[in-house]
């Protein structure tokens, strides 16, 4: 797989864009993450005129409509960020993104909870930074993030699974818009997007079953906005503990009594909490290579993203 294109905002990356000169370096998205992708940087301060360093800015008003202010001068900058932010957006289509981490708090780049200020200049985090809702506009699909809430195992896990998905679906675009191309995807990611949601799964299996009725541009829009709706939602030890059972399925002709014993052992232990979701794949892997099972061989379920990062580790 050729890197993952991935949208970033520019001072986790540790470039000294921010407003009083500094940076907001996050080694995980830089080091660890960045041996896998390869990063668009953006800086909608920068990028729409402003100076470095800068007046400090944030964001006061209607939440649905908020503007943005600089704090001591009360310069009303709204105009300015969102001309610019409908351009870059504009823009960023062609970059082939399958994914965006915002700089948390930002009154332009931050994605929930930024701070807005009332009338009576009393704030609440009910803003979404002026860039950052132009972009997750502009492109309600793709996966985004933000450096704060990645310090989750559980979100990071989520975040990074799905833009690896997002990679393996724009590859299976390149290819023509055949049905047999949408089925060997959607047959691979079956168990995944079940450890996700089952009621989605069986959604995406109707959709599929009638795929010969639809418009191609239609079957892989509708495809596409469903899965990504269930990926959305967190796997859970109950949904994924479903899911190793239902793959000791395929096993129940070959594996022997003690075999057998192991592994409901280790999936319990997991269920339990007392052991990481990669101690029960790391063992139906070990006996999938074992008795050569076909299916379950190519299932990202197994091998959703690389082990070096360790994910799996922790969820």
């Amino acid at each position: 797989m050729e890197p993952i294109r991935l949208g970033v905002s520019t001072c986790l990356l540790g470039e000294p864009v921010r407003f009083d000169g500094g940076h907001k370096l996050d080694r995980f998205v830089r080091d660890t993450l960045g041996r896998y992708v390869e990063f668009v940087p953006v800086c909608p301060e920068v990028e729409c005129g402003l100076s470095i360093p800068r007046e400090a800015m944030h964001l006061s008003g209607d939440p649905d409509a908020p503007r943005l202010v600089t704090v001591r001068t009360g310069k009303d900058l709204t105009d300015q960020m969102r001309s610019w932010a409908a351009g870059r957006v504009g823009e960023l289509e062609g970059e082939q993104l399958c994914g965006f981490i915002f700089k948390s708090n930002s009154p332009s780049s931050g994605m929930e909870r930024v701070k807005l200020h009332d009338a009576n200049h009393i704030p609440s985090p009910r803003g979404v930074g002026l860039f950052a809702r132009a972009f997750m506009d502009h492109f309600p699909l793709l996966p985004v993030e933000e450096d704060g809430r990645l310090h989750d195992a559980g979100l990071r896990e989520n975040f990074i699974e799905r833009i690896f998905i997002f990679k393996r679906w724009r590859e299976m675009l390149e290819e023509p818009r055949k049905l047999k191309h949408l089925v060997e995807f959607h047959s691979r990611h079956k168990l995944l997007v079940m450890a996700h949601s089952p009621k989605i799964l069986r959604d995406l299996g109707k959709l599929v079953a009638h795929a010969q009725e639809l418009d191609a541009s239609q079957f892989y829009g509708d495809y596409l906005k469903l899965l990504m709706e269930a990926l959305k939602l967190k796997r859970t030890v109950k949904k994924n503990s479903n899911v190793l059972q239902h793959m000791m399925g395929y096993f129940k002709k070959v594996l022997t009594p003690d075999e057998k014993q192991e592994l409901l052992e280790v999936i319990g232990t997991y269920q339990n909490g007392h052991v990481p979701l990669i101690v029960p794949i790391t063992l139906i892997n070990h006996y999938g290579r074992k008795y050569r099972e076909p299916y379950l061989s190519v299932q990202f379920f197994l091998n959703p993203h690389p082990i070096e990062l360790q994910l799996l580790n922790h969820v």
